[in-house]
């Protein structure tokens, strides 16, 4: 079904350009989806059991949501990114629609005292995942549009910050911190790397930072948050429960870990030990080069989506270059935050390992979005295989000895 890495034809003439899907991007992929399931077969277990669901239910749904996933990134595939690009206010506007209905009454669903999930009847869905990658395509449409006016212009850098502080405005309605954080990441590093200037990004920056730190700080919950991550041994039962428990999860690691299937912080010690803590089971059960394999395979994934994203834009292909940068930015930041949490580096925040932990709207709209980074490879494949065959059609000079 999918082409890893070889040549295929997709509606080109013969002897035309053809493109590929890049072999490193599919090694990443689905190395840390492979990872990713052994680790919440191994995490889950005992919770499962205790809770008398049966020892594999929730192996059994993240592979449902991997089957899902999958055929949602077989799409993604397959559709040319022009065509993305065309239906770029789409995107935005249903991004918008779908983070005003958490506050639907019988449509979206408190949780914690949170408002971020819709009810679909079978399952419920975080639209959250879904709005980062209408943010990636549709900031993405809007820098190929007006490319002039993001490298020269204030405004036309603030435009794309405007629309992602709309979004944090209504994640922090939820309220999810962390996300309104992470939109606002993935639009000014996008923007940044297409080429605005610093000066406008700091202009634009410094009124933004003292307001999400006054943010941070008017909620008890979030600055509990924060005075557990800088002494989470204060309170070892209570505020700092989370933190000490991981963190004993990754000290009892040492080099190779304690084996896998043998960690003693999953059975009901660490709290969501299978999604937002599951680093902290891998640094256990596999010690110190689990961590380096875990963190290799992302290091692989988001430089190689850099890497073809400045591919892209030097040939051409600015859509599909940008949408490159967009999906390792959105990947790479949220493998970074998760991994400084359950490290201990960072405050406690409920994002998941993409790939890896299990969840269903993450684990879907994360293969979705890979689909449109794979897409994305394959058109700059065939960019660069048409350039090559121009280059070898174009007319030689004649020696001028032979003339």
């Amino acid at each position: 079904m999918f082409d890893f890495g070889v040549p295929r034809p997709q509606a080109e003439r013969r002897g035309g350009p053809r493109g590929s899907y890049d072999r490193w991007l599919l090694l990443a992929i689905v190395g840390l989806a492979a990872f990713g399931i052994v680790m919440v077969a191994s995490a889950s277990i005992a919770i499962a059991d205790g809770s008398h669901l049966g020892p594999f239910y929730y192996l059994k749904r993240h592979l449902m949501f991997i089957l899902l996933g999958s055929i949602a990134a077989g799409v993604a595939m397959r559709v040319e990114l022009r065509e993305l690009e065309r239906l770029g206010f789409l995107w935005m506007g249903l991004a918008i629609a779908s983070l005003l209905l958490v506050f639907v009454p019988h449509i979206g669903i408190r949780i914690n005292g949170a408002r971020r999930w819709l009810d679909l009847g079978i399952t419920g869905f975080q639209p959250v995942e879904a709005v980062k990658l209408a943010l990636i395509l549709y900031v993405a449409s809007y820098m190929v549009r007006h490319r002039g006016a993001l490298e020269r212009e204030f405004l036309g850098a603030a435009k794309p910050v405007g629309v992602a502080l709309l979004l944090a405005f209504l994640l922090l309605l939820q309220p999810d911190f962390g996300s309104a954080l992470l939109v606002m990441a993935i639009t000014v590093g996008m923007i940044w790397l297409a080429g605005a200037r610093m000066r406008y990004l700091t202009a634009m920056g410094s009124p933004l930072v003292p307001l999400f730190v006054w943010i941070a700080f008017s909620r008890s919950y979030r600055v509990q948050r924060l005075t557990s991550f800088l002494d989470p041994w204060k309170d070892p039962f209570s505020d700092g429960f989370q933190l000490t428990q991981a963190l004993i999860a990754v000290g009892r690691g040492h080099w190779f870990g304690v084996g896998l299937g043998d960690s003693i912080q999953k059975l009901f010690y660490l709290p969501e030990a299978y999604t937002d803590f599951i680093l902290a089971v891998i640094a256990e059960e596999l010690g110190f080069f689990g961590i380096a394999l875990v963190l290799g395979l992302f290091a692989l994934l988001v430089g190689r989506a850099l890497v073809l994203g400045l591919r892209g834009v030097e040939i051409g292909q600015r859509y599909a270059g940008y949408v490159c940068f967009g999906v390792a930015l959105s990947i790479g930041l949220q493998a970074l935050v998760s991994v400084g949490v359950n490290l201990g580096v960072l405050p406690t925040k409920g994002l998941t390992l993409p790939l890896v932990s299990s969840g269903g709207s993450s684990v879907i709209m994360t293969l979705a979005m890979l689909g449109v980074l794979l897409r994305a490879s394959y058109e700059i494949a065939r960019a660069e295989d048409a350039r090559r065959l121009g280059a070898v059609a174009q007319p030689q000079p004649v020696p001028e000895v032979l003339r």
